[in-house]
């Protein structure tokens, strides 16, 4: 039995016999004999299918083979590319047989239509200079005529589609039509993606958007150009209006208005998030998130520290806005904060694990002083380290000294000039992962702990060490259930109790006051 063959040596296949056509279809292009549109036909059913095979060549991922495949990547980018090829060789074929107008039968029925009359006009003349009695014959033969163009246009044909240009199109790729504001086209061919098959005024065929062009022809005579400035005024007005739509339509690009229904549910497949994807596949607990401290450091610089220790310069740009100087010392001035804490990160327990396909390439816990709807601070990061026999157990080192000490020192500060009453230090526990199917990477949010500086009183919290549990989901999302938070409920005998605060996520937090080396430093 021989060997299945995966989907990218099925999509070889299919295009190689795309490829066939194409060759035999061009050969028989070249001969006189057959009918063009015969011939039309067959390119547009050519265009769909390698359009559809383009689709499917696409969305391939590498799991989908049966069997590993060397330089798969490199293979598919080869086979888009020959495929991309055959559909430039069928455009430039479609626009060398296609008609110049909406049909070719058109053209013919027009032609018969004023030969018809040319005949019509002849039997005229000669029936004034003929006697009464040829009179007769002549309107006989007339009436021959009429009978026999009635007879040819019996069939009503399409009357070529006449729009105006609304804005100017330069043309992104080769095949589209340049056009200017206010030119006159004749749509040969209209398209289900928006991208109609038009000619101008000197015979130049190309594709154009849609959503450029306005039904009807607005380009009056010359000589009632005075006559009609007011009615053209207001043709200009509604033009210059719906040019404004038209440009708001595709500010989102060529892709857009291209976009067929296929590709419309694959770019909302690619909005999904990855965390979403991961924890239906069970890969990641269900209180996991995406990194909302990640994100906004990536985002926003005013969140680095950065931002924070640079100074400022004046408006004058020759001196600084936010240092100052003692004249005593001639040193910079310290500056008194209202909040001013030092703490220390000291082991993190119980946190939840990815699953299976999901690599971790770090633990570490960022935090920022926050007062329940915003980030107040910069954004810190402290490495954890763990033991491979115990995954779920992160540890911090509160000494350090090396080349990286601020990553991996569990020391920390807080210095805060803010009012708000509900001010806080907040903890987000993450992991950077590695997708092992795709390779991507990415950042989550194992859960967050929130210690709060001030009691209920407003008394700055007492030097201790701090048991903080941690909660699933995000620190804008009230009571999420899953994994993280399973064991909130309360059990009803003490040692169930005790069983079950053993198991709760905890992030262990000890404030301690300041030495008198670091507070000369703060």
């Amino acid at each position: 039995m021989p060997p299945k063959r995966g989907p990218l040596q099925l999509v070889q296949r299919e295009i190689e016999e795309v490829g066939r056509q194409v060759d035999r279809l061009m050969k028989d292009v070249q001969s006189p004999e057959g009918s063009n549109d015969k011939r039309l036909r067959r390119c547009l059913e050519l265009q769909m299918s390698a359009e559809k095979t383009l689709r499917t060549l696409r969305s391939l991922t590498k799991a989908d083979e049966l069997a590993p495949v060397g330089s798969y990547d490199q293979r598919k980018q080869e086979e888009e590319k020959r495929l991309k090829n055959i559909l430039e060789r069928l455009n430039k074929l479609f626009m060398e047989i296609s008609p110049p107008g909406p049909s070719s039968e058109i053209d013919h029925v027009s032609k018969n239509n004023s030969e018809g009359d040319v005949g019509e006009d002849d039997d005229k003349d000669s029936s004034e200079e003929e006697d009464d009695d040829n009179d007769d014959d002549d309107n006989d033969d007339s009436d021959d005529t009429e009978v026999e163009d009635n007879d040819r246009t019996v069939k009503p044909q399409p009357k070529p589609s006449v729009y105006t240009v609304l804005c100017d199109f330069k043309g992104e790729q080769e095949g589209d039509l340049p056009v200017q504001k206010g030119e006159v086209l004749t749509i040969i061919k209209k398209t289900a993606d928006g991208w109609w098959l038009a000619q101008d005024k000197k015979g130049n065929k190309g594709v154009v958007p849609k959503t450029f062009l306005q039904p009807g022809s607005h380009v009056g005579d010359e000589d009632d150009d005075e006559e009609d400035s007011d009615e053209e005024d207001d043709e200009d007005e509604e033009l210059e209006e719906k040019e404004e739509e038209v440009r708001e339509e595709v500010a989102d690009g060529r892709d857009r208005m291209r976009a067929s229904n296929w590709s419309t549910v694959r770019k909302a497949l690619t909005q999904i998030d990855t965390t979403d994807v991961l924890s239906a596949m069970g890969a990641i607990p269900s209180g996991f998130r995406p990194s909302t401290l990640s994100k906004l450091l990536e985002e926003d610089a005013k969140f680095k520290a950065s931002h924070f220790v640079q100074p400022e310069l004046s408006q004058s740009q020759l001196s600084f806005k936010d240092l100052f100087l003692d004249p005593d010392s001639g040193r910079v001035r310290a500056r008194q904060v209202r909040t001013c804490v030092c703490f220390t990160l000291w082991s993190c327990r119980m946190i939840p694990t990815p699953g299976v396909g999901v690599q971790v390439l770090s633990r570490h816990v960022r935090l920022c002083a926050f007062d329940g709807t915003r980030v107040l601070s910069n954004i810190h990061t402290v490495r954890a380290s763990y033991n491979l026999k115990n995954l779920k157990t992160w540890s911090f080192s509160p000494r350090m000294s090396g080349i990286l000490p601020t990553l991996l020192n569990g020391d920390c500060f807080l210095r805060c000039n803010a009012l708000s009453p509900n001010l806080g230090v907040l903890f987000e526990l993450g992991v950077t992962f590695l997708r092992n199917s795709t390779g991507e990477r990415g950042d989550l949010s194992c859960g967050w702990a929130f210690l709060k500086l001030t009691d209920d009183a407003g008394n700055p919290l007492p030097n201790k060490t701090y048991e903080l549990p941690v909660n699933g989901g995000t620190p804008y999302e009230k009571d999420v259930i899953g994994e993280i938070t399973a064991g909130r409920r309360s059990p009803t005998g003490v040692f169930q109790q005790m069983l079950h605060a053993r198991r709760e996520p905890k992030l262990i937090v000890k404030l301690k006051p300041a030495k008198s080396h670091t507070r000369a430093q703060l």
